[in-house]
């Protein structure tokens, strides 16, 4: 038997590939990032690379700001592998800080620019973040943990930097002065710590000269926090060579569309936020592979005024999450705007629902092509073809160079049709968790197969469905709430005896987190564990229902059995 169907009858989903996609890809031709970044900011140096508030960037443009950005942070005396954190909305300097870490040698950790300061000092310190670029509007959560972290350099973003200077002068006026979307803040600057304006950064850094350290695809490019079964956020270590090879896995998945399309500058919407992996990759790094333009939403929630943005374009590329497809689908005045170039509708970070992605392709004639994926394969792993006109129901096929198998719990290989654990193989897999090898060896098997957690099952076509959650994540809008972190925080409460949380149902963002409690003090009253929650989660994280009871179901042992809770 010829070693091609030796492969495809160990890998059934090769002969179900559109034609022109390979099996594998070369995920070796590029060393590092700043290598495939700086030869697109080459090739694609007169396209606009992003627009924010219609004001729009060239490859050119990020290419010389995250030179200086990133020779700004050499002056400071990082060094090679240092970890710089970057806590800001989808706005232009964002797309410039990802370049001048990655370039400078440094490793970018992503935060969330809602964290709450337990958050954010948790991530900081577990990073060892000696630097940060923060949106001004954030800075007063830094400003209560940052004597507690590592951070020695902070870079201060403003929303008008990079908009011209009338413009940014108006918008930093609004933002600052009339929404007041700037609470008051004072960030000390004792101990050797620095406090420096993004553009006096650059400006600064454009005087200097960028070193190129030598870099290799083993060096960490990113470390993406994630939640844990210790109830611990956890930084998924992606190497450069991870993410080079998710960049070339997807845009080989994408070639029969993009040969259609030709050299097409694409447009493409990105409303998710680029702290997520999501984005990260589909919009920002493959954007920059195939000269795209992205278009920048700071507050994706604001419907109208997103509404109002897409008014102005004609989009090619939309990927989002079932809930935003959904608040989109169900607003009249987006049923308005021109489809006629949207050629490709990425769902991805949570189930897509048949009834949205039935409203979506009516109002917009595209499709919603569901894919799978993680922080930890950086994160694509399967995909639905491009050219499917229909809901399959699916997370699609492993995409090139990516093995699936399903596994029952004493990790031996089950047969089509039977539901058991998706394990993930290829070089999109992570390197481990950040210094946490015992989390590692968890999910990583002897044979190289990252253990996702979810319960699917692979058809004989090798069409995979997720029907299942083996562990007890609760999938929040396409983000992990992971209910161990919630109940060792609510428990410090002083009225809570004990408390679980699991996840239920909502039709807006697929699943809610919801809070038992045993009460300590019996005056203990909903409003203040409301209260207590705001303080101590972000917004996603945060109960959406809170019941009192008297007991919990438990083991024999003791372990409060979230099942039953769950219903």
């Amino acid at each position: 038997m010829s070693a091609v169907s030796i492969a495809l009858e160990t890998k059934p989903w090769l002969k179900h590939y559109p034609p022109g996609v390979p099996a594998e890809v070369d995920v070796d031709v590029y060393q590092s990032l700043p290598e495939l970044l700086e030869e697109s900011f080459r090739k694609h140096a007169s396209r606009r690379a992003a627009m924010c508030m219609d004001v729009a960037i060239t490859y050119r443009d990020i290419d010389e700001m995250s030179a200086a950005l990133g020779a700004w942070l050499q002056s400071k005396g990082l060094q090679r592998g240092d970890r710089v954190a970057l806590m800001m909305p989808n706005v232009l300097q964002y797309t410039v800080a990802i370049a001048a870490v990655l370039r400078a040698g440094f490793a970018v950790v992503n935060v969330n620019p809602l964290y709450t300061p337990r958050e954010l000092e948790h991530q900081l310190k577990d990073s060892g973040a000696k630097a940060i670029v923060i949106l001004e509007n954030f800075a007063h959560t830094l400003q209560e943990v940052i004597d507690r972290t590592p951070v020695q350099h902070v870079v201060l973003a403003a929303m008008g930097d990079m908009l011209g200077f009338w413009k940014g002068r108006l918008v930093n006026f609004v933002v600052r002065h009339v929404r007041k979307m700037v609470p008051e803040f004072k960030l000390p600057i004792d101990q050797g710590r620095t406090v420096t304006r993004f553009n006096m950064a650059l400006a600064e850094g454009q005087r200097m000269s960028l070193h190129r350290p030598p870099m290799t695809p083993s060096d960490v490019a990113f470390l993406q926090y994630t939640g844990g079964t210790t109830g611990v956020s956890k930084g998924a270590t992606l190497t450069h060579r991870n993410v080079i090879a998710n960049i070339l896995q997807t845009e080989a998945w994408f070639k029969p569309m993009l040969d259609k399309l030709g050299d097409k500058p694409l447009t493409v919407v990105c409303a998710l936020p680029l702290y997520h992996i999501f984005a990260l990759t589909i919009c920002y790094m493959m954007g920059a592979r195939l000269g795209s333009m992205n278009l920048l939403i700071p507050n994706p929630r604001d419907i109208p005024g997103f509404i109002k943005t897409l008014q102005k374009h004609r989009v090619n590329m939309f990927p989002a999450v079932n809930t935003l497809f959904n608040a989109l689908a169900n607003d009249p005045e987006f049923a308005r705007l021109d489809f006629s170039e949207l050629v490709v509708s990425n769902g991805g970070g949570m189930a897509v629902q048949q009834a949205t992605a039935e409203k979506w392709l009516k109002i917009t004639g595209c499709p919603v092509v569901e894919g799978y994926g993680l922080s930890e394969t950086s994160p694509v792993a399967t995909s639905n073809r491009l050219d499917l006109h229909e809901f399959t129901g699916t997370i699609g096929l492993p995409i090139p160079s990516t093995d699936i198998v399903i596994r029952d719990d004493d990790g031996r290989d089950l047969p089509f049709g039977q539901p058991g654990e998706i394990c993930i193989r290829g070089p999109q897999v992570m390197a481990g968790y950040w210094n946490r090898p015992d989390e590692t060896a968890k999910v990583m098997t002897a044979d190289g197969f990252f253990r996702s957690g979810d319960i699917g099952v692979m058809d004989e076509r090798g069409y995979v469905k997720i029907v299942d959650r083996k562990k007890d994540m609760i999938l929040v809008s396409g983000f992990n709430v992971y209910p161990n972190e919630i109940e060792q925080v609510v428990n410090l409460h002083p009225g809570v005896l004990e408390c679980a949380a699991v996840g239920v149902p909502d039709a807006k963002s697929g699943e809610a987190v919801k809070l038992f409690v045993i009460k300590k003090d019996p005056t203990l009253v909903e409003e203040d564990l409301i209260e207590y929650c705001k303080q101590n989660f972000t917004a996603y994280k945060r109960p959406k229902y809170i019941e009192f009871r008297d007991d919990l179901p438990k083991s024999n042992v003791g372990k409060i059995l979230r099942r039953e809770l769950r219903g």
